[in-house]
């Protein structure tokens, strides 16, 4: 059985994590205050420093949220029905949907590569997306869908492409038509490999 201890600390966790989060995505990250976090998650100070070690450890478990559920709905996509095209093609519409959420965009793209520094903020991302690109491709080699380029050349350069198109919706004055766009381009790119694949085969 789980203890009232336990419940206690966990939901005051949650309620850092919620209250940072709403704050980062509305502020960013230097226009928020310490006190403006812990007076909306109604707790003391003292509790934050019980979980966290400062602010900016406390931007990197709002990171980690923004991070975790965005994989989570890319996850559920790419691993649902349909032929491994058809889950591609669906990946990269969900990845977009996802770019367009303000949360991610202020979060994940604008403040953490300053946050975190560059490095870390690349290998962050890197851990929860690269595996998922690497994924697809193999599963779009093994049912050969796109023409048989070398597994983890073609992973990285898609995973920088999607990466890019992050940084142009997020940047963009008009997200939603810089999605589409960056959507259109990238199935292209998709394709034109599909289509040599097919080619080759005939």
């Amino acid at each position: 059985m789980r203890s009232r201890r336990v419940d206690y600390t966990e939901s005051t966790r949650k309620a850092l994590v919620d209250s940072a989060l709403d704050l980062f995505t509305k502020r960013g990250y230097a226009g928020t205050s310490l006190d403006a976090i812990v007076k909306r998650a109604r707790v003391t100070k003292g509790a934050l420093y019980h979980h966290f070690s400062g602010k900016q450890a406390l931007f990197e478990a709002v990171f980690d949220e923004v991070e975790t559920a965005a994989m989570k709905a890319l996850t559920e996509v790419v691993d649902g029905d349909g032929t491994a095209w058809e889950r591609a093609m669906a990946g990269i519409r969900a990845y977009v949907r996802v770019c367009l959420d303000p949360a991610h965009q202020r979060i994940v793209i604008h403040e953490a590569p300053v946050v975190m520094g560059w490095e870390r903020w690349r290998e962050a991302e890197e851990h929860f997306s690269y595996g998922l690109v690497r994924a697809t491709v193999e599963a779009l080699l093994d049912a050969g869908e796109i023409e048989p380029l070398p597994v983890e050349v073609t992973a990285r350069i898609l995973f920088g492409a999607l990466s890019a198109g992050a940084e142009i919706i997020a940047g963009s004055p008009d997200p939603k038509k810089a999605g589409a766009e960056v959507t259109k381009t990238i199935v292209a790119v998709m394709e034109g490999m599909r289509r040599n694949a097919k080619n080759a085969s005939e």
